[in-house]
């Protein structure tokens, strides 16, 4: 018979709803200064964006989010890393429509072992007719293979959903979509 541990159990790092809530708070926030100060940030690419959200993270998180970061089957925008397990994921990207929009959940699945669960895509739209974008992605996310249900709207252009881990359809992960819109220079 195996001897008992003598160690207090200690579990894994898990990032509860309302961190989850307040990350994802962070996130606005960085994009709402984007939004109001158009100029500041209307010729940056897509890293310079990401980089605004992890100085802000870090601010909060004590420099425990990063960014191109390598986990399970690529490097991921935006990762954040509590006693060594991840506790949140996030991807980066401009809006190019409902198809790339499919896409880009197939790569932040990619992303996602089996231990997590919370996540976010951040949408970066710089389309005139920002509406249409936002109705857009309810359906788009639904018409993906690994999704299961809609959680709900937080408040404008902020979706939540439960997808299926995709190489277990048991195991549920949460997906929040962030959609901002940062406008270009004129």
């Amino acid at each position: 018979m195996p001897l008992a541990s003598t160690t207090p159990y200690k579990p894994e790092p898990s990032l509860s709803n309302d961190d989850y809530d307040h990350i994802l708070s962070v996130m606005s926030n960085m994009a709402l200064v984007m939004e109001r100060s158009p100029e500041a940030f209307a010729a940056m690419d897509e890293e310079a964006l990401r980089f605004h959200f992890l100085v802000q993270l870090n601010g909060h998180y004590e420099g425990q989010a990063s960014g191109e970061t390598f986990n399970f089957e690529g490097k991921t925008d935006i990762l954040i890393r509590t006693d060594g397990r991840n506790i949140f994921i996030a991807e980066c990207k401009y809006w190019s429509g409902a198809k790339k929009f499919g896409q880009t959940i197939d790569q932040i699945l990619g992303y996602l072992s089996w231990r997590d669960t919370k996540a976010a895509i951040v949408v970066l739209c710089r389309n005139r007719n920002f509406s249409k974008v936002l109705n857009t992605i309810p359906h788009a996310a639904k018409k993906h293979a690994n999704f299961k249900r809609e959680i709900g709207v937080r408040e404008e252009g902020q979706f939540r959903y439960i997808f299926a881990n995709r190489d277990d359809r048991n195991r549920e992960m949460t997906l929040a979509v962030l959609v901002f819109h940062v406008p270009q220079s004129s």
